[in-house]
């Protein structure tokens, strides 16, 4: 019988319990996918008593999950446990200084020390692999380093946060506040106590910088990923969208163009019959435009056990078959330092909403600091008159420079009939 590949989980969380239950659930149907039986020999987590839902009997347990590395009766780590530096990254670079195969669900991790590590993984001939970093369940990094590696791809972008997918569905469903509908989220289990980390773009901006890397052989920048979050969408924002044939999402989007790479994050109006616009609740989405493929589209459900985990146990075949192609579709030694695009340079249309007074000359205030900037208005909406009351005006404006945009709205807002900062948010034609 050929000996089995052996296995040590650091951290047995919801994602880890998932893969325990898979690799044993699954046990023969794997051994036959993998060319050989895989066997989990120890595993790691702070916790030993806690009940996690599977059985961990026969595993030998390990107090310090770094010492994994060492532990010459494993031939690969699986790390769960999280975080950008930290035991993670230790665990992760002794393991391949010590020729184990790695994989990992980190996105925080490849995120910041993704391109060091992929380049110490082909040093040590070993693999690399985070399919479940980005987007749960779905297969974007194999889609992206495999079946779409004949194409250069010029854009990749989509919907990687669950939480906030879910929420912004749920206002738009049901026009609800945010915080209410956030409060319903960490009640269901889909956004955490904090959620923070969600909510204000990081969790997506963490993915985007991974996706960026893979689709043009870039050295993964996330430093310069910009992002906002969801808090600022208001239930008016949502109506008024919907008025003008748009839904709102929060989008992360990569596009290699000639100045270099732009990377941001930021909520979205999208337009409602793309169908992008139609991924709602807690699933994802990303799409890939290339040259010769054109473009291509995967959804599914971006987090949870049960697509976290499966898409850990598809690596660990991938790197149990020798599936050893290079981290991020290249050798790690020729990934390229493309400089990002500020967001000041950015091109684009825009929604803005302003809190005013209805009173004469507003109008002709705004249409002035539109016009000293070289910014031209698209369509204006405004619900009903309330002479000498505030009142919400809506404006959309044709595409232009951002920089000129924020010079704009900056004299807008200091009008006097303007009660407080404009309300913005970035139209994209997809």
């Amino acid at each position: 019988m050929t000996e089995a590949f052996k296995i040590g989980i650091a951290g047995l969380g919801t994602v880890g319990a998932g893969v325990v239950r898979i690799l044993q659930d699954h046990i023969d149907e794997l051994a036959l996918k993998a060319g050989r039986p895989l066997q989990i020999t120890a595993v790691s987590a702070n916790n030993r008593s806690k009940e996690r839902g599977v059985s961990l009997a026969g595993y030998r347990w390990v107090d310090d999950a770094v010492s994994m590395a060492l532990d010459d009766d494993l031939d690969m780590v699986v790390e769960l446990i999280g975080g950008s530096d930290g035991v993670a990254k230790a665990l992760c670079e002794k393991a391949i200084n010590q020729h184990k195969h790695v994989v990992t669900a980190n996105k925080a991790l490849i995120a910041h020390h993704g391109t060091a590590l992929a380049k110490l993984a082909e040093t040590k001939n070993v693999s690399l692999r985070f399919e479940a970093a980005v987007a749960g369940g779905i297969p974007i990094i194999k889609a992206l380093r495999e079946g779409l590696s004949a194409n250069r791809i010029s854009r990749v972008f989509g919907i990687l946060n669950g939480t906030c997918n879910y929420i912004l569905t749920e206002m738009q469903e049901s026009g609800r506040e945010f915080s209410d509908v956030l409060k319903e989220a960490q009640d269901l289990g889909f956004a955490e106590a904090d959620p923070a980390f969600d909510i204000d773009g990081v969790d997506t901006a963490h993915k985007l910088a991974i996706l960026a890397s893979m689709a043009f052989s870039a050295e993964i920048n996330f430093g310069d990923v910009h992002s906002e979050g969801i808090r600022n969408i208001s239930p008016v924002d949502m109506e008024f969208a919907k008025e003008l044939g748009y839904g709102i999402k929060l989008l992360g989007v990569a596009a290699l163009t000639d100045a270099g790479i732009e990377q941001r994050v930021h909520p979205c109006m999208v337009p409602i019959n793309s169908p992008i616009s139609h991924v709602n609740g807690v699933f994802n989405a990303v799409v890939c435009d290339g040259d010769f493929v054109d473009r291509t589209m995967y959804e599914g459900r971006g987090a949870g056990e049960g697509p976290t985990a499966s898409a850990v146990v598809a690596d660990i075949i991938d790197a149990v078959r020798g599936n050893n192609l290079p981290t991020f579709a290249v050798p790690a030694n020729t990934l390229k330092n493309i400089p990002t695009v500020p967001m000041n340079n950015h091109v684009g249309a825009y929604y803005i909403r302003l809190h005013v007074l209805d009173e004469p000359g507003v109008f002709a205030g705004v249409a002035m600091a539109l016009n000293n900037h070289n910014v031209s208005m698209e369509k204006v909406l405004q619900r009903g008159r309330a002479p000498g009351e505030p009142v919400a005006v809506v404006m959309t404006v044709h595409e232009t420079k951002e920089a000129d945009l924020l010079k704009t709205l900056d004299d807008i807002q200091k009008l006097d009939a303007v009660l407080s900062a404009p309300a913005v948010i970035r139209i994209e034609s997809l």
